[in-house]
């Protein structure tokens, strides 16, 4: 009985199905990888839940899951600790000195994040660093009022937009305003409206950011009619929902300066006849001391004649704290 029983056992061990072996790791064993990038493996877990988290942050933040923005700061800072650790170990690495500057200007770091996309530039040069890295960095010039240096990063930047990718219109967005504020008028309404094709198919949220920051340029400059026909175009191309759909679109810039944010509501809350919100958002603006609060008033004074019957299409105004930039309700 007993060589019965030993001779199934071992019948049974010549049947069962080894275990899988683990993937094969290509630079297992590399010396010279394992040389050069000692910390190889770390960094690239390390990006991995950067990466992975920055999407997630960016999903909620497009859906307004987070008004606030408390959760949003929140995984910056963990997202911080985290890069600041990885650019210790790896200085020289491209990715993580990009995701280090994104991370230290969402919570105000500007110094730290600053100098890190400098480093990168500094490391492979400005047209292989991306227009993520030369365009975050003339947005933040931009913000700290410094135009010749915002502008200079800018336009290299500087692209044809494309869909997908909001990096592409934030930088035409940011690169007009710098140049209106340096009184290159023309040249600021030209960059925005060359950037658009002529009848386009449909609008993506790219090309919807464009095109009302086209609308702005003009009304800024006092052009009426080109402003109303590009927003009749984009009503007519979005339909219904055109007011909250450019809502949406920009939910993803952060404005430069901050109190465009107010501009940019202003004039969607009044193109949607919601003139009470509107003159409310003109208001601040004004009180903000905007570099077009003559424009603004302009608005003001044309809503105070209108009958007060319109009711708003957006959510409230100001439901976002004072500085919370990063939403029209996303170039320090």
């Amino acid at each position: 009985m007993l060589l019965l029983v030993a001779l199934g056992a071992r019948a049974g061990a010549e049947v069962a199905m080894p275990p899988p072996e683990p993937p094969v790791d290509p630079n297992r064993g590399n010396f010279w990888r394992d040389l050069a990038e000692p910390h190889a493996d770390e960094i690239n877990v390390i990006l991995f839940k950067a990466h992975a988290a920055i999407s997630q942050g960016e999903l909620t933040l497009l859906a307004e899951y987070d008004p606030t923005g408390e959760n949003h700061q929140k995984l910056y800072r963990d997202l911080y600790g985290m890069l600041h650790y990885a650019r210790k170990l790896a200085p020289d690495n491209l990715e993580v000195l990009k995701l280090y500057a994104q991370a230290a200007d969402s919570i105000g770091k500007t110094r730290q994040a600053m100098d890190a996309l400098h480093a990168a530039i500094d490391l492979v040069g400005a047209e292989k660093a991306g227009n993520e890295v030369t365009g975050r960095l003339g947005e933040i010039y931009l913000r700290l009022g410094q135009l010749d240096d915002a502008i200079h990063y800018l336009r290299l930047a500087q692209g044809p937009i494309v869909p997908g990718a909001p990096i592409t219109a934030h930088v035409l967005i940011h690169l007009s305003t710098a140049l209106a504020l340096r009184g290159q008028t023309t040249d600021a309404i030209d960059v925005l409206a060359d950037a658009l094709p002529a009848s386009p198919p449909y609008y993506s949220n790219e090309m919807q950011m464009v095109a009302f920051a086209l609308a702005v340029a003009y009304d800024r400059d006092d052009q009426r009619s080109a402003a109303l026909e590009t927003l009749d175009h984009l009503h007519a191309a979005l339909q219904e929902s055109w007011g909250t759909m450019i809502h949406q679109a920009f939910a993803s810039l952060r404005f430069a300066p901050a109190e465009d944010q107010q501009y940019y509501r202003a004039l969607l809350l009044e193109a949607t006849d919601s003139y009470s919100d509107a003159r409310t958002e003109w208001a601040l603006y004004a009180a903000a001391n905007g570099a077009y609060a003559p424009r603004a008033l302009d608005h003001i004074a044309a809503i105070d004649k209108r009958p007060k019957t319109a009711i708003s299409v957006l959510p409230p105004p100001n439901i976002f704290p004072p500085g919370s930039i990063r939403r029209i309700r996303r170039h320090p």
